[in-house]
């Protein structure tokens, strides 16, 4: 994202005296361009400049010669014992400076970048107190043959000197984050633009033409240019716009001036040499990408064309590609048969600027947004110019930014530039879009009248016509600037109205709420059974709804197994999980793993969540229209497309599920603890499960899986102990029981009428316990519901207030194949005090009913 140095922006706006990045960003953030970082001065401490009082040379036993320095430092000189100020030594193993340079000196203290501290410290016999720095020290560019002469970059400063300020290396950069429709703010032109906006601080826009910049130079004789699209993409040519300048006998392989080298490496860019900042540097200030060739490699005309099957290119990155029919090309030679670059990303590296180029082409293009991102993706190569030309470039930029690029190689690279331009223009005006009156105030909810709404949309560079009509029907023509592409809709003007208005400015009214609106019933209960969970301890999670095959192989699910079937994605986040679970299970299983691995082994984690289930048969979903509303015929082909998507609640526990201390050991988490689950959502619903044992449901234990149906017969889900080889391929600790049940099938036997609260008895409560002797193969359930169906039929009449299961026994007392249930009674009447014979009659009931069903006995 771009970097801002204060002081380069402060060529476009008027920046207020002191201003710090800190506060810049808070006036950015108004007109929507976010902090992304602030960065810390280059260098801090004490870089002062420093005048050479004295160099010895000294060679040294391995053949190197170092210099011996006394240096004056201004007040930062040393004090000797009577009271003089001193120079300080210094060891410098450079050789282009002599007595009397000033040069820059780093004390001890100052930091540099790397980060390198400096410090006082013995070598080559001596003790050396500071440093005398080369460019490249400074991070200013890769000269590292020298120390840097101020002399020499037409600066002049007393010892003492802060260099920091000097050379710009004490200030702060901003980095800002530009979302993809403002590109202008690629540049410091749009962001001086931003920040008059935000502030009202004077702006010049140094992005129009200037007078004398290109004027009286001749239009036709140029170097050739020639604009072949025969496949231009939805339409689009990929260049409308190319200009070319033509600049002879400059030194384009030196190094750039000082202050633009340190503005690149400012902004985020190496310097490398004079051709390179220079077009570099105009695209930072004006957000114009540039391309300076090597005059003498070219064979014109140019022509911007598509590639041609089997066509390659060495980049100036040294990569060779194999070019697409869809990208767009810069080439030249007969026949334009020669591929120079790939237009807008980057060039090749036959025409690269070298250290015997004496002229030079200058490119300033306008290219399609689409043929660069494209291009740019293909290749996996983003670059300074695809990341402008992508977001959209000003196509009135072109020829102002080559004047800009040809004045600065004139003034520092000597030269001449021919007199004659070259601008193939085939751009079209920008669009004229008609604004209704009333849509900001509608839209945004304030009164904002059209002079109000006018003065915003000149702020950003519209021009704005007349009202016609009245009433609401009236419309105000607006022409967006060149600058703003990315304005095309009537809407899209009222966002700015509401940018630069200040969305603080907005107030925030939240509407009142119809009478009788609120949640369904279906989602208050949904969120009732994570509640109900959370208050029995167990732990919310979410996790992603991707999964592969290896998931499901470690769950050990069958081959023919209906969750093996899902819905695959057609751009995964990973090729390891391309598939839409189609059971909640897995992708919490894999929430507990993680958290077992990281220590923690008690867990009782559960996520409410959907799954997606594949229709069969269904037929892929049509791509509808665009800019227009679909039929209805399309919108339910896309409807029956939609896989099935029900919620399911999953939960796993592993460990302890009740802990141990000075009460006791604790207790481990088992398959009971699972089902009890289970049965605590059911009860919260008001729902009646049946529950039965499943042997071949995975990835749960063949002996300690239940399986859990509506009255009606429809599966709600399974809970139980998993599988051992299951918990030993999760890496989970042992035991470890699971549930998922379908929470749709549970709303859905949930209920519907009100639950209509019963008046509580205010008679004691009688107690019976009763032991009935069964087959060992008799489901405690089936005895339980015996249980409930004899007492509601018993003499004393409907008084079971609760039925509960508290001994189970085997053993020579019962009986081979035979086992003792023994349950506790509760009995209470709603209008008297039970007396002992009715509690007599209702057990008598219970056995009675018991031994017509399984042929039950009472234990003695």
């Amino acid at each position: 994202m771009p970097r801002i140095p204060l002081t380069w922006l402060a060529e476009h706006v008027e920046l207020p005296e002191g201003l710090s990045a800190e506060q810049l960003a808070a006036d950015l953030v108004r007109v929507g361009l976010e902090e992304e970082a602030v960065h810390p001065a280059a260098v801090s401490g004490p870089l002062v400049v420093g005048r050479v009082v004295e160099r010895v040379p000294e060679p040294q036993k391995n053949g190197k010669t170092i210099n011996w320095c006394q240096v004056d430092v201004g007040d930062h000189n040393g004090t000797a014992e009577d009271g003089t100020r001193t120079p300080r030594g210094i060891v410098c193993g450079a050789h282009n400076f002599d007595v009397g340079d000033h040069v820059v000196v780093a004390l001890p203290g100052t930091v540099l970048p790397g980060p390198f501290a400096i410090a006082s410290r013995k070598t080559y016999g001596h003790v050396s107190d500071g440093m005398i720095c080369s460019s490249r020290e400074l991070g200013l560019g890769d000269d590292h043959d020298g120390i840097i002469v101020l002399s020499e970059m037409g600066i002049e400063a007393a010892p003492g000197t802060d260099a920091r300020a000097l050379l710009g290396l004490g200030e702060e950069v901003l980095e800002i984050n530009v979302t993809p429709d403002r590109g202008y703010c690629f540049a410091m032109r749009g962001v001086a633009r931003e920040y008059a906006h935000s502030t009202g601080a004077a702006f010049t826009d140094r992005g129009l033409p200037r007078a004398g910049a290109d004027e009286g130079l001749a239009t036709t004789g140029g170097f050739g240019v020639e604009l072949r699209d025969e496949a231009p993409i939805h339409g689009v040519a990929g260049a409308d716009r190319f200009v070319a300048r033509v600049v002879r006998g400059v030194a384009a392989s030196k190094p750039s001036p000082t202050w633009m080298q340190q503005r690149l490496t400012q902004a985020g860019m190496r310097p490398i040499s004079l051709a390179v900042d220079v077009t570099n540097y105009v695209m930072l200030d004006l957000g114009q990408p540039l391309h300076a060739y090597d005059l003498a490699t070219l064979d014109g005309p140019i022509v911007v064309r598509r590639a041609r099957a089997g066509e390659r290119l060495t980049t100036l990155d040294g990569a060779d590609r194999a070019l697409d029919p869809e990208d767009l090309l810069i080439t030249d030679g007969p026949d334009a048969g020669r591929v120079l670059g790939l237009a807008g990303v980057m060039g090749g590296a036959e025409t690269e600027v070298s250290e015997s180029t004496t002229d030079l082409l200058i490119e300033a293009a306008h290219f399609d947004p689409v043929s660069i991102a494209r291009t740019a993706r293909r290749h996996k190569l983003p670059s300074e110019a695809s990341k402008r030309f992508e977001r959209g470039v000003d196509p009135q930029l072109p020829r102002v930014a080559a004047a800009r690029v040809v004045e600065l190689l004139v003034e520092h690279g000597g030269g001449t530039a021919d007199p004659v331009l070259t601008d193939v223009d085939l751009t079209t005006p920008p669009p004229v879009l008609n604004l209704p009156v009333g849509l900001p105030a509608r839209l945004i909810g304030l009164d904002l009248d059209v002079a109000a709404v006018s003065r915003y949309l000149r702020e950003i560079g519209c021009t704005v016509g007349e009202v016609v009509g009245a009433g609401a029907d009236a419309v105000v023509s607006v022409t967006v600037p060149t600058w703003r592409p990315d304005l095309t809709e009537p809407v899209d003007l009222v966002e700015e109205v509401a940018r630069l208005h200040g969305y603080d400015a907005i107030p925030s009214v939240v509407p009142r709420s119809p009478v009788g609106l609120g949640l369904t019933v279906a989602q208050r209960r949904r969120r009732r059974v994570a509640q109900v969970l959370a208050d029995a301890g167990w732990v919310e999670t979410l996790s992603y709804p991707f999964v592969g095959t290896a998931q499901l192989d470690a769950l050990a699910l069958p081959a023919d197994d209906e969750r093996r079937t899902m819905v695959r994605l057609a751009n995964p986040l990973s090729e390891e999980r391309p598939s839409m679970r189609a059971s909640l299970l897995v992708t919490l299983l894999d929430t507990a793993r993680r958290n077992v691995a990281r220590g923690t082994t008690d867990l009782a984690v559960f996520e409410v969540g959907a799954v997606t289930l594949p229709r069969p048969g269904a037929a892929s979903a049509p791509v509808p229209p665009i800019a227009q509303r679909p039929s209805d015929d399309v919108l339910d082909a896309v409807r029956a497309a939609v896989p099935h998507q029900p919620r399911h609640v999953a939960g796993v526990l592993t460990g302890l599920r009740e802990p141990a201390g000075w009460w006791g050991p604790g207790r481990a988490a088992d398959h009971t603890d699972a089902i009890d689950a289970v049965r605590l959502l059911a009860e919260t619903l008001g729902v009646e499960l049946a529950v039965a044992a499943d042997a071949e449901r995975a990835p749960w234990h063949p002996g300690r899986c239940a399986r859990f149906t509506t009255a009606d017969g429809a599966l709600v889900g399974h809970a139980g102990e998993l599988h051992p080889n299951v918990v030993a391929a999760l890496g989970l600790p042992a035991r470890a029981s699971a549930f998922e049940v379908d929470l749709d099938v549970l709303l859905a036997a949930a209920p519907r009428e009100e639950v209509v609260a019963h008046e509580v008895s205010t008679f004691p409560v009688a107690k019976e316990d009763v032991a009935l002797v069964v087959p060992a193969d008799v489901p405690v359930a089936d005895v339980l519901d015996a249980v409930r169906t004899g007492a509601a039929a018993s003499a004393a009449g409907d008084v079971l207030e609760s039925a509960r299961l508290f001994d189970v026994y085997t053993g020579e007392q019962v009986g081979e194949g035979q086992r003792s249930l023994a349950f506790a009674l509760r009995l209470r009447a709603a209008d008297r005090t039970l007396t002992a014979d009715e509690t007599a009659a209702v057990r008598a009931a219970v056995v009675a009913e018991a031994e017509r069903r399984f042929g039950a006995t009472l234990r003695a």
